[in-house]
């Protein structure tokens, strides 16, 4: 298989995309460490799980030598952790909006960091898990949106300083169906009906998210690097299309 012999860690990696980007990995022959701050409620066989803080620089320093320790190399790095709840700007103060960009930014950068002179040995990649939240408004979820724009433009840095030993992408997401797709979009009516403004008609799923991850990671890709893949489902139909009053189907 194409990734056969290579040493990839997901962070988040023990449900929704993050599973979703292992068990993908996996298919495609890969040795795989997830890490997250909890053990996984379901285990992904055949994946080795590590718990780890990622807000805590030492501790991720010493996960990523134990890593290359135990298997020999590291090939791929795909920082997935992160993620908010529902909050509007008002209804939190700045720290606790900074969190929110701490482990959706900052920590990504405490992973790359620490991973880098390994992934410069293999010279392997990394990619980012984006949202197309960093590039519209995201109210209710700001400051993961300005996160994940930072984390984009990280990317394209990275790109260029790192290059040309460690190829660095990002995935961009639109909506994707997991287990907490309920606290976004509501009960099973209310995911179908977000769904069906895609222009695919549904949410991805994360063993798509997984196989684009994949590719990103191989030497199919090989001449990719400071890219935003698009995996959106074709994005959002405008608003203003059905607020017009011309240009109707009959």
């Amino acid at each position: 298989m194409e990734l056969d012999g290579r040493v990839a860690v997901v962070t988040g990696g023990t449900r929704g995309v993050g599973a979703g980007i292992a068990r993908a990995f996996l298919r495609a022959g890969a040795t795989v460490v997830i890490c997250a701050r909890r053990s996984p409620e379901v285990a992904i066989p055949g994946a080795e799980f590590v718990a780890l803080d990622l807000r805590d620089a030492a501790a991720v320093g010493e996960f990523f030598d134990g890593v290359v320790s135990r298997h020999g190399r590291l090939d791929t790095l795909v920082n997935n952790a992160g993620g908010t709840p529902y909050r509007l700007l008002g209804e939190g103060d700045a720290a606790r909006h900074a969190r929110v960009i701490e482990l959706n930014l900052t920590a990504p950068l405490t992973a790359s960091l620490a991973a880098h002179e390994h992934l410069r040995a293999s010279r392997g990649s990394i990619v980012m898990i984006g949202s197309v939240s960093g590039g519209r408004p995201s109210p209710g979820t700001a400051a993961y949106g300005a996160a994940k724009a930072g984390l984009e433009s990280l990317a394209r840095s990275m790109a260029v300083e790192w290059a040309p030993e460690v190829r660095v992408n990002t995935l961009v997401l639109g909506m994707v169906c997991t287990e907490l797709s309920a606290l976004h979009y509501g009960d099973e009516e209310g995911i179908a009906a977000v769904g069906r403004t895609v222009p695919l008609g549904r949410l991805a799923e994360p063993s798509e998210i997984g196989d684009a991850a994949v590719f990103l990671a191989s030497d199919r890709a090989a001449y990719v690097s400071g890219a935003a893949l698009l995996v959106h489902g074709g994005g959002e139909r405008p608003a203003f299309l059905d607020a017009a009053t011309v240009n109707k189907e009959k």
